[in-house]
């Protein structure tokens, strides 16, 4: 069994939103979002995969020490529906690829 974190109710495993409070249950993914990235997410991340190949290509292996793991790291939030922070959205939008960045920025769910 599990207990919601807002307040204390005791929760079924399979619940995603507590009854008593109408908080979300932390840890659940949503099965919406999970596995099913919007067109904006996979634009976005084409465009950071083409960051990364034009960044080793024009300036040699140095940019992949940051472009490489943050394109792998959004890759695998959008095919887990995590949320993508802010800061992480326009560390990309800076580092990686300017358009990737400000599609990323522009995409409201998460």
């Amino acid at each position: 069994m599990k207990y919601c974190t807002k307040c204390g109710n005791e929760l079924l495993d399979e619940a995603v939103v507590c009854p008593k409070c109408g908080c979300a249950v932390e840890g659940v993914k949503n099965p919406v979002t999970a596995g099913n990235p919007s067109g904006l997410k996979t634009v976005a991340n084409v465009f950071m995969i083409i960051g990364c190949v034009v960044g080793a290509m024009m300036a040699f292996l140095i940019p992949l020490a940051w472009c490489l793991p943050m394109t792998i790291s959004y890759n695998r939030k959008i095919k887990q529906g995590e949320p993508v922070s802010v800061g992480f959205k326009v560390c990309c939008l800076l580092f990686v690829n300017v358009i990737a960045g400000i599609l990323m920025l522009c995409d409201n769910e998460n």
